[in-house]
């Protein structure tokens, strides 16, 4: 039997139609809000995005006194709207190790949306996974703060 590849996986339920849902993650001004925590800014001129099979995306947080600046990266590789979106991130854009993230939306009813989200690639240590999906949490919860304020 084989392993299972190093990654992480998480669930979470919206409070939110998922057509919403997916504009958070693809849309440049609402992922910039959430993405990276919305204490710590991403400047409007940070921010990039195309997204297509095969285009890139961008976002610089700023530097605060909590945390230095991350520039993360990546490359759309599959964009089906609105239920599933895969591409590529990193915050060391220069240093070439990517990793992949799937993020699939099912549509719950009721306004409701159940996310999975996936990263795998095996570029980082189990302990790193772990602080990775920390990360995604807060990242995560920010979003769902952001949903529900809408």
């Amino acid at each position: 039997m084989a392993e299972p590849e190093p990654g992480l996986r998480i669930t979470r339920v919206f409070d939110a139609p998922r057509d919403q849902v997916w504009k958070e993650w693809t849309e440049p001004e609402r992922f910039a809000d959430w993405f990276g925590l919305r204490s710590t800014p991403a400047p409007a001129d940070g921010v990039a995005m195309d997204v297509r099979p095969g285009g890139t995306w961008r976002l610089t947080m700023a530097a605060t006194d909590q945390h230095p600046e991350i520039r993360w990266a990546g490359e759309y590789r599959e964009v089906a709207a609105p239920e599933r979106l895969v591409f590529t991130i990193t915050d060391r854009p220069d240093g070439g190790e990517y990793e992949l993230v799937t993020v699939e939306l099912a549509d719950l009813g009721d306004g409701r949306t159940r996310m999975e989200l996936e990263q795998t690639g095996g570029h980082l240590t189990p302990e790193e996974y772990e602080r990775a999906g920390q990360g995604w949490g807060g990242f995560l919860d920010d979003l769902a703060a952001r949903l529900a304020e809408r």
